[in-house]
């Protein structure tokens, strides 16, 4: 029988029980945002001339020596001697993008860059990069990168052809660009000591993190051997793993960290673990999604674009107060897409600056804004915002200002990720009312729905903050005569996870719990309702497997039918209909399957008055 995975693994970090600094980067949660190199790419070097960058009165046109120099407390970070404090972004657009976009980053003050993949795709970056004086963190990407529920799973005791593979696309690519003169130091790695436990645990998870960190050390010395002139390093999203590259990783120059809200718990935890080396925030900024509480429908509360701000300069402050021990660092993150993690991280989602972008540009010193986002404060839903009925209306309200007194507007934006992991914002129908509400139509689809509400100053700024509904079915009048009656079907998934998924789970009541068909047309579902009954409404609460074609039909016998409902449209969610008819027996036979799955609803009522 085919099956799906029912419930997807969820790919944001674990919110709950993590050590300081536990999370960085989220790549899962950008979704989109990032295409790694791959590093055994077919394209030959020869392909990625590394010629010297055109120069520009600030732009970067021979190699440099870089130095991870003095010790106890007094570390440098010197480039041809002098010292050099990393101040940076971590880097969002393609590659082949980097021409238009890195004059940008460059007026925002920033000196460095920060990638996580590097080979021949990587030299439009590079030479845009020198063009406008900034120097690039270049990455090699490894297995299970991105922490944990992401990246595929490596053995690294036993799988020695993945290393020698990725040892060698490595020397390939640092051969190539050693000389390039945007080139800063080169990074190994980025999360899998933590990302390893989703693949392994107790013994096996220790030596494997083990295998790992000296897996990195041996990447370093190749590295060193072949460009003596840039120091190496790695990165993860928990100080937690610097014990196991202080024990198996002496050759690394400096240790790197991914961390958000917890940054300014870094220093006590470097001062704890009596490390012998300086490192560099290579991710950080306001409060991740795993490090923030639920709100009253269960979603994770996204700090607003007054507070992710704030957070850009509080992380920083926190990092610049460990002297003589913190290099620098790049914030996250100089990307464009303006999906659920576009919003939460992005300075300029859909190429439009934030609050966000303004803050990290006056923390790096960058040219003064001459207009600036709206403000968006007191985001709010009226009423009760966890039982909000699909296809109804609900009112959002909030405050909003533009500094420079630009006119305003508006639109509402939802959001699917705490249902199915979408990470699209789709835009909501919507009314603006002229004083600060605005009347909203609910998605058709019940469950926690991220809301947004988007400000735009015509100036290219963007205000963006976002809250909750709960959307639930439509109450139906009557009495619900299949809740708790004999339910069977064609087919059901025994499969999967959250399996099986059985019949009577469609009319138990319970919105957590559903039929799923096989992956066949057609298929149907159908209540036994004991004795004729006459009905006048149904309603189908859909889970994503929906029907696009069906039949609701009635049946005294459960052998002859009629059809008293049909659909050849169908839209998913919860689709509620008058109806005229009496049977026994009622069933929804469904003839066209809206996805490439099967058939699942969590309730299917049917109502009599």
């Amino acid at each position: 029988m085919l099956t799906r995975k029912e419930t997807s693994q969820s790919t944001s970090r674990s919110r709950r029980g993590r050590p300081v600094a536990v999370v960085g980067a989220v790549l899962a949660l950008l979704g989109g945002v990032f295409t790694v190199a791959n590093q055994t790419a077919s394209a030959s070097p020869g392909d990625a001339s590394t010629a010297e960058a055109a120069g520009s009165d600030v732009g970067l046109t021979a190699a440099s020596v870089v130095e991870v120099t003095g010790g106890d407390g007094s570390w440098q970070l010197t480039v041809d001697g002098e010292p050099y404090v990393v101040e940076g972004l971590t880097w969002g657009p393609p590659a082949e993008q980097a021409a238009e976009y890195m004059p940008d980053l460059a007026s925002m003050g920033a000196n460095t860059t920060r990638t996580w993949g590097t080979d021949a795709t990587s030299l439009p970056l590079l030479d845009a990069a020198a063009e406008n004086g900034i120097r690039v963190i270049a990455g090699f990407w490894l297995q299970p990168g991105g922490g944990p529920g992401s990246g595929g799973c490596v053995d690294y005791v036993n799988d020695y052809d993945y290393k020698g593979e990725q040892l060698a696309a490595m020397n390939t690519w640092v051969e190539e660009y050693r000389d390039h003169p945007a080139v800063l130091m080169w990074s190994v790695g980025n999360e899998s000591v933590l990302g390893l436990q989703n693949c392994y645990e107790g013994e096996e998870l220790e030596a494997q993190r083990v295998a790992y960190t000296e897996f990195v050390n041996d990447a370093a010395l190749e590295i060193k051997a072949l460009d003596p002139n840039h120091p190496v390093t790695s990165t993860d999203a928990w100080v937690g793993a610097w014990e196991y590259y202080e024990a198996n990783s002496p050759d690394l120059d400096l240790f790197q960290v991914n961390s958000y809200d917890a940054v300014c718990d870094i220093q006590q935890a470097w001062i704890d673990g009596g490390y012998d080396r300086p490192y560099i925030l290579t991710e950080g900024g306001p409060a991740g999604e795993w490090e923030v509480d639920d709100d009253v429908n269960g979603i994770p509360e996204e700090p607003t674009d007054v507070a992710k701000a704030e957070g850009y300069k509080q992380a920083w402050d926190c990092l610049m107060a460990h002297e003589g021990v913190a290099l620098g660092g790049t914030l996250f993150h100089y990307g464009l897409e303006e999906d659920f993690g576009g919003v939460w991280f992005n300075l300029l989602p859909g190429g439009e600056k934030r609050l966000s972008y303004y803050a990290v540009a006056e923390i790096f010193g960058g040219e003064a804004p001459t207009n600036t986002p709206p403000v968006i404060t007191d985001l709010a839903v009226g009423g009760d915002r966890t039982a909000v009925p699909a296809g109804s209306e609900f009112e959002l309200s909030a405050s909003v200002s533009d500094p420079d007194g630009d006119a305003i507007e508006y639109e509402v934006l939802v959001n699917s990720k705490y249902i199915d992991e979408g990470g699209a914002l789709e835009p909501a129908e919507f009314t603006d009312n002229g004083d600060g509400s605005f009347t909203v139509t609910a998605p058709n689809r019940p469950g926690p729905w991220k809301v947004y509400l988007a400000a735009r100053d015509g100036q290219g700024n963007l205000g963006i903050d976002t809250t909750s509904v709960g959307v639930v079915p439509p109450p139906v009048d009557g009495t619900n005569v299949a809740l708790g009656a004999e339910t069977t079907a064609s087919t059901f998934q025994e499969q999967g996870d959250g399996a099986p998924f059985l019949p009577e789970h469609a009319t138990d009541g319970d919105n957590a719990t559903r039929w799923a068909s096989e992956w066949a047309d057609p298929q149907w579902l159908q209540v036994d309702l004991g004795t004729s009954t006459a009905i006048d409404t149904v309603q189908l609460f859909w889970e994503t497997s929906y029907a696009r074609a069906y039949e609701v039909q009635v049946s005294e016998d459960g052998e002859s039918w009629t059809s008293i409902h049909t659909v050849t449209d169908g839209a998913g969610g919860v689709e509620t209909a008058e109806v005229n008819g009496s049977g026994r027996y009622v069933r929804v036979l469904g003839t066209e399957r809206g996805t490439g799955w099967g058939y699942s609803l969590y309730e299917f009522g049917v109502y009599t008055s």
